[in-house]
C-alpha cells in the first residue's frame, strides 16, 4: 500500500481554496492550485505541483490534471469540454524521455462531475431539469435574445403570463445576486432590454418568499458513479443585502423542524439527481405558507456552509470536500457540536481600514459556552468584496446568541451603511475629489454635469467616476433645455465667472442642451447623446453634432459619457500640467493593457481566451 499523499487539482485559488487548504494540512493531502501566483489559497499553501495561471486555460488545465490523482474546483465557471476530456479520454504524462504517447495518457478523475457543472451553468436547464425530477421550482419561461425589439415581445408574452412583478435572470454567469433584473412594470422592460440584450436570459415567476434557507450536503458515489448517499447538514437561514450574503443563521430564525426537515428533503432530492462526489450546496425559499422552492445549487463549498468549520468541526465542509472526492470514510450523521451558530461576512467598507473595527471587536468578545472566531483572506479590501468573515457559536438558543452578537451585526450594518453613503455621494457636487491641479482653487469645482432629466444620470455616472478617480472637482445638475429654459440661460452664463472650465450635458430625444448651453456660454461643452427609447439615440447624436456654424459643441458617442470626462480632462490637461501627466500615465497604462492581451492571446488556446473574456 502506498504512504504517497494524494494531491488534489484545484480550479481556482481564492478563499474558498484558501480554507481547502486548511483542511487539508491536517490530512496530509496535497492541494496543487492553479490560479495567480497571488492568490489567496497560495498564499498559505507552499506546493510544487502549483501551476500559475488562468484556472479557465484548457493548456493549463490538463497540466494540472497529469499532476493530480483528482481535480476538483473553487467556482463552477469552467469550461467542461477539458473536464470531460480529462475524465473520459485522460491527459498525457511526459515519459522518461520527455515523450508524449498513447500509451502514457491518463484519465483523472473529476470531481464534482463535468456534467453536474455543465447543467448549473445554465440557470434555465438546471431548473428544466430538476423540475423533470419532481423538484418544486418557480414557473419560468425562456426569453428570447438576439435583438432589444425580440427580447421586448419576449419580455411582453412573459408579463402576460405571470403579471408583474417577475423576474429576468441571466442563464450563465451570473452569481451573488447578479444577473437578476426585478420586472415591476411595463417601464423596465426597455431598460432590461438595454442591460441585459447580449445575454440569454429567462423569466422566473415572481415567488414572495418569507426566507431563504440553504442546506450543504454531501454526495459520495463510487467509481462507477453510481450514488452511494447523500448526508445534509443543518439547515440555514441565509441573509442577503445589496446582492451579497452578509449573513448566515443556525437554525434559521422562527422556523419550525418540520420546515427544516422538509428543506434537508428537497436538498437531498435535488443532490441525488446529479453526479460526482463533494459538498454540494443547494438554496432554496421559504414561503409564508410554508412551502420550499428550490433556488439553485452551488457544486462546491459555499458561503452558506463557512460556520461549519466550527460548528461541526469533525466534519466541516471542507474537510468534507476532501473526504468525498478522495473516497475516504464519512460519518453516519452531521451534527453540529453547538446549539447555534452566526457567521458574517465581512465585506470591503468605504475606506480600506473601513473593516478593521469589526475585527478588533470579534477578537475582544468572550462569553460563558460562547466563542468567537475571525477569519481573514489575505485579500485587499475593496467596497463589497468578500475579505473574511466572523462565526460566533453558542450551547444556547439561536435568539440568545443574536443577542450576544449584536455589536458585531451593528458594526457591519455600519460598514454597509457608510459604503452605501459613499457610493451615493459620489453623484453628488460636494462628493468630488479634492482638487489636486494647479490654480484650480480651494475646491472649486472645474466641470458641471448636467442633464436634461434625472433618467440620465445612469449615462453619466460612468463619466462622474472618471472624473473622480483623475481627482477633477465637479458639480451636478438638471437643466432642460425645454423645461426649464430660464434656469439653464442663468447656469449657463454664470458658468465662467463661477470658476469652472468645461461643461459635461447630457440629453436625449431632441438633444438640445447641450446646442444651447453652447448658445450661452464662452466655454467648451461636451454633449453626451443619450439613448432614448425612440430611435436608439440617432436623433440625440444628430441633433448635438449637426450645431450650425458658430456654435461649437463636441459630441461624443451615444451613451459615451466616460469619452466625455475624458476630453473635459485633456481641456484642462492644455494649461493644468499634474493632469496633461496623468493622461499620458493613462493613455501608457491602456497602452500596456492591449500589450498584455496581445501576449496572453498568443499564449493560449483561442477557445480558452474567449472563455476567460466571458468570465472575466
Amino acid at each position: 500500500m502506498s504512504l504517497r499523499p494524494s494531491v488534489v487539482g484545484l480550479l481556482g485559488g481564492g478563499q474558498l481554496g484558501r480554507m481547502l487548504c486548511e483542511a487539508g494540512a491536517a490530512s496530509n493531502a496535497q492541494i496543487a492550485i492553479l490560479d495567480a501566483d497571488s492568490c489567496s489559497a497560495k498564499q498559505i499553501n507552499s506546493n510544487p505541483h502549483h501551476i500559475s495561471g488562468s484556472f479557465k486555460d484548457a493548456a493549463k488545465i490538463k497540466q494540472l490534471a497529469a499532476a493530480c490523482d483528482v481535480l476538483t474546483v473553487e467556482i463552477e465557471h469552467i469550461e467542461t469540454e477539458v473536464l470531460e476530456e480529462i475524465a473520459t479520454r485522460g491527459v498525457p504524462v511526459h515519459g522518461a524521455d520527455g515523450t508524449n504517447t498513447a500509451s502514457t495518457m491518463k484519465r483523472v478523475a473529476v470531481h464534482p462531475s463535468w456534467r453536474t457543472l455543465r447543467l448549473v451553468q445554465d440557470k434555465f436547464e438546471q431548473k428544466e431539469y430538476l423540475r423533470g425530477q419532481g423538484i418544486p421550482i418557480a414557473e419560468q419561461m425562456a426569453i428570447e435574445s438576439g435583438g432589444d425589439e425580440g427580447m421586448l415581445a419576449s419580455m411582453e408574452r412573459a408579463s402576460q403570463k405571470f403579471g408583474y412583478p417577475w423576474m429576468l435572470k441571466a442563464r450563465k454567469d451570473s452569481y451573488d445576486g447578479r444577473g437578476n433584473f426585478k420586472i415591476s412594470s411595463q417601464d423596465d422592460l426597455r431598460r432590461a432590454a438595454q442591460e441585459f440584450g447580449s445575454l440569454a436570459c429567462y423569466a422566473e415567476k415572481w415567488v414572495p418568499f418569507e426566507l431563504e434557507l440553504a442546506v450543504m450536503v454531501i454526495r459520495a458515489e463510487d467509481d462507477a458513479g453510481h450514488l452511494r448517499r447523500v448526508m445534509p447538514y443543518p439547515v440555514v437561514e441565509t441573509v442577503h443585502e445589496d446582492s451579497i450574503c452578509s449573513k448566515v443563521y443556525m437554525p434559521p430564525r422562527k422556523v419550525s423542524t418540520e420546515v427544516c426537515r422538509k428543506a434537508q428533503a428537497v436538498a437531498i432530492a435535488v443532490a441525488e439527481q446529479l453526479w460526482g462526489r463533494g459538498v454540494f450546496a443547494i438554496e432554496m425559499f421559504l414561503t409564508k405558507d410554508g412551502d420550499i422552492i428550490y433556488n439553485e445549487c452551488a457544486p462546491r463549498p459555499h458561503n452558506s456552509g463557512h460556520l461549519t468549520i466550527e460548528a461541526v468541526p469533525y466534519m466541516s465542509q471542507f474537510k468534507a470536500q476532501l473526504t468525498a472526492i478522495l473516497d475516504e470514510p464519512l460519518p453516519e450523521v452531521l451534527e453540529p457540536h453547538v446549539e447555534s451558530s452566526i457567521m458574517i461576512n465581512i465585506l470591503g467598507g468605504a475606506h480600506p481600514d473601513s473593516h478593521l473595527p469589526l475585527v478588533e471587536k470579534a477578537k475582544s468578545m468572550y462569553a460563558a459556552k460562547t466563542a468567537v472566531y475571525v477569519h481573514l483572506y489575505g485579500k485587499e479590501s475593496k467596497p463589497s468584496r468578500k475579505i473574511g468573515h466572523i462565526t460566533v457559536t453558542s450551547f444556547g438558543s439561536i435568539a440568545e446568541l443574536e443577542r450576544f452578537a449584536e455589536p458585531l451585526l451593528e458594526l457591519s450594518s455600519r460598514i454597509r451603511q457608510e459604503r452605501l453613503e459613499a457610493s451615493i455621494k459620489a453623484l453628488r457636487p460636494q462628493a468630488a475629489a479634492a482638487p489636486t491641479v494647479k490654480g484650480s482653487g480651494s475646491g472649486s469645482p472645474l466641470v458641471l454635469v448636467t442633464m436634461g432629466s434625472d433618467s440620465d444620470l445612469p449615462v453619466l455616472k460612468a463619466g462622474i467616476d472618471v472624473l473622480t478617480e483623475f481627482g477633477v472637482p465637479w458639480e451636478i445638475d438638471i437643466t432642460s433645455a425645454h423645461r426649464t429654459p430660464d434656469k439653464m440661460a442663468q447656469v449657463a452664463r454664470g458658468a465662467a465667472g463661477r470658476g469652472l472650465k468645461v461643461i459635461i450635458a447630457a440629453a436625449g430625444g431632441a438633444a438640445h442642451l447641450p446646442g444651447m448651453l453652447a448658445a450661452y456660454t464662452p466655454l467648451p461643452v461636451i454633449g453626451v447623446p443619450v439613448k432614448a427609447t425612440h430611435l436608439d439615440g440617432y436623433d440625440s447624436l444628430l441633433s448635438i453634432v449637426q450645431m450650425p456654424r458658430g456654435v461649437p459643441t463636441a459630441t461624443v458617442a451615444i451613451n459615451n459619457s466616460t469619452n466625455a470626462a475624458l476630453l473635459a480632462i485633456r481641456f484642462l490637461g492644455a494649461f493644468m500640467p499634474e493632469l496633461l501627466d496623468k493622461m499620458k500615465k493613462y493613455q501608457a497604462e491602456m497602452e500596456q493593457q492591449v500589450t498584455e492581451k496581445a501576449d496572453k492571446l498568443k499564449n493560449m488556446d483561442i477557445e480558452a481566451y474567449l472563455a476567460d473574456m466571458r468570465h472575466r
